[in-house]
């Protein structure tokens, strides 16, 4: 049985116009507590953060956008916004600074790596440290076998590749296997996450800007080393839980962090792509004691 955060009635839900869009968040806690901002990944949305939401409102403040085309923010075509992981960032940071949060740690995963770390080497002074939940830095936490048909896409932006992306990984049971592989019970995997991915997938344009974003992800992979040294010189805290079944960003991802930063809170977990979903109790406990831990 899934673990259900014990406040989730006090999360609240809201939008913030960034630059014509809507940025819809779902948000718990004191705005005077120390903040946390949650930035998910693909394919889903903010909706992957409930139980945190629901679990550590008591004591920090927790926020959690969906970026533009994804969950409930404004959905505009590519003609209108640029589908990209700088743009990503850009209209994050802006939400935050809309929203006046300065000052807090970042819980990444998957996307929300390129993303949050984009931020953070833009405004140091403003992360306390990370949460890193199969969220990646490093080339050597990118699977080959995962990620094969997009490197070939990188090389060649063709018809046929794209073809096979749309039935292996935008199909019904493509998104629904984002979810479970990797998982020591499948079964027990809530289905409301992939159900949410799929009607939102089913949305005009969705796929090609989707297509969009996997291209782009070559650009992160430029930014590395910028990454890694922003690690080393900032040497922020860290709390590393992630799944080592994950078919994309392998455990060997999550040990590279250790080459750069000092203070880490390690945790490899025995399930897939999306811990939260299998480990939210543990992950959460670790969650409350490294934010004590590193209060500001």
């Amino acid at each position: 049985m899934s673990y259900s955060g014990k406040n989730l009635s006090q999360v609240r839900y809201g939008t913030e116009k960034v630059e014509g869009l809507d940025i819809f968040f779902r948000e718990a806690g004191n705005p005077k507590n120390q903040a946390v901002v949650l930035l998910h990944g693909f394919p889903h949305s903010s909706h992957m953060y409930r139980e945190v939401l629901g679990s550590l409102g008591d004591d920090f403040y927790l926020i959690a956008p969906d970026y533009p085309g994804f969950g409930d923010s404004s959905f505009p075509d590519k003609e209108n916004y640029t589908y990209t992981f700088d743009n990503f960032a850009k209209t994050i940071n802006q939400f935050l600074e809309q929203r006046e949060i300065n000052n807090y740690v970042l819980m990444i995963q998957d996307y929300g790596a390129p993303v949050g770390f984009r931020i953070a080497t833009q405004h140091p002074n403003r992360v306390n440290g990370f949460v890193v939940m199969n969220g990646n830095a490093y080339e050597e936490g990118l699977s080959a076998d995962g990620w094969g048909p997009i490197f070939e896409y990188w090389k060649e932006k063709s018809s046929a590749l794209e073809s096979e992306i749309i039935k292996n990984v935008f199909s019904d049971e493509g998104l629904k296997w984002q979810y479970t592989h990797g998982t020591k019970n499948p079964a027990a995997i809530l289905p409301d996450s992939w159900n949410l991915d799929i009607a939102k997938f089913a949305r005009k344009g969705q796929h090609r800007i989707q297509l969009d974003l996997f291209y782009d992800y070559q650009n992160n992979l430029k930014l590395y080393p910028k990454w890694q040294q922003y690690l080393r010189d900032n040497q922020p805290p860290m709390l590393i839980v992630w799944g080592k079944n994950d078919a994309f960003f392998p455990e060997p991802g999550a040990e590279a962090y250790k080459r750069d930063v000092k203070k880490i809170d390690y945790h490899i977990l025995d399930t897939g792509h999306f811990p939260l979903e299998e480990e939210a109790e543990f992950i959460i406990g670790k969650m409350r004691k490294f934010l004590n831990n590193n209060n500001k």
